[in-house]
């Protein structure tokens, strides 16, 4: 079974802070730009850091339902 092509992250709040980090999706700016161009896998690796980042600036969010 194949895998869904892995979307981008872009919440349409799209500003870079100091360290070149979208402040809204927490891609780097140079991964913006190749985002186009990665592979799934790629994608998949950079959505990791993206939730490691935001983790790490305490804006993840997770919700339990059990």
């Amino acid at each position: 079974m194949q895998q869904a092509a892995v979307k981008s992250p872009c919440i349409g709040v799209c500003a870079l802070d100091e360290q070149n980090l979208c402040t809204g999706c927490q891609r780097s700016g140079e991964e913006i730009t190749l985002w186009g161009r990665m592979s799934d896998a790629q994608r998949r690796e950079v959505l990791l850091l993206c939730e490691s980042r935001a983790r790490a600036q305490g804006l993840w969010f997770s919700v339990q339902t059990s």
